[in-house]
C-alpha cells in the first residue's frame, strides 16, 4: 500500500521518545508523530497523551525521499471552523500595536506605507527615512564609542590576583 500525503490512517503506537511517538501504519511501515503534532495544546511529555499499543488515527503530512514519514494526530481530527484552535498573535514588541515589525500591517489591516505627499516635511523629525550611508555612519560612530569605552575600562584590569603593576 502506497502512503500518500493527506491520507488518514489508523496506526498503533510502537515507540515513545522525548520528541514524539512512532506509529506502525501497516506491513511494517512506521511513521513519526512529532511532539508538536500530538495535540492542539502544549505537550510537555508525550507519555501524558499516548501509551504503547494505543490505536490512533493519523494524517500523513509528509513523506521524505529517504522513506521517513511524518504524521499528525491533531490534523487527523476533523473540526468545524468554530472549534479551530485559536490563532496566536506574535508578541515581543515593546511598542504594543503601534509598531508591527513582522507583517507590515497593523491590527486594522491597513498598510503602514502611506503614499508620499507632495508637501515638504520641514521641522518634523525624519525617523526611519535615513539613507543607508547615514545609518552606517551612525552605527560606526556608536560602535567606535563602545569599543573605546570597553578598552578604557579593561586596560588597567590586566594582571593576576589583584596585584598592581609598578
Amino acid at each position: 500500500m502506497a502512503i500518500e500525503v493527506g491520507a488518514k490512517l489508523e496506526g498503533k503506537v510502537t515507540g515513545i521518545t522525548n520528541f514524539g511517538a512512532f506509529v506502525d501504519l501497516s506491513d511494517g511501515v512506521t511513521g513519526l508523530v512529532h511532539i508538536s503534532e500530538i495535540a492542539d495544546n502544549y505537550v510537555k511529555d508525550v507519555k501524558d497523551h499516548l501509551k504503547l499499543d494505543d490505536v490512533v488515527t493519523v494524517k500523513v503530512i509528509n513523506v521524505d525521499k529517504d522513506g521517513k514519514i511524518g504524521l499528525s494526530i491533531k490534523q487527523a481530527t476533523d473540526r468545524p471552523a468554530s472549534e479551530a484552535p485559536p490563532v496566536r498573535e506574535r508578541t515581543g514588541s515593546s511598542h504594543g500595536d503601534k509598531f508591527n515589525r513582522g507583517g507590515g500591517f497593523d491590527k486594522g489591516s491597513k498598510p503602514f506605507n502611506k503614499p508620499a505627499s507632495s508637501k515638504p516635511n520641514f521641522g518634523k523629525p525624519n525617523f526611519g527615512k535615513q539613507s543607508f550611508e547615514d545609518k552606517m555612519s551612525k552605527f560606526l560612530k556608536d560602535s567606535d564609542e563602545r569599543i573605546s569605552s570597553l578598552k578604557k575600562n579593561t586596560e588597567g584590569k590586566r594582571g593576576g590576583r589583584g596585584a598592581k603593576r609598578m
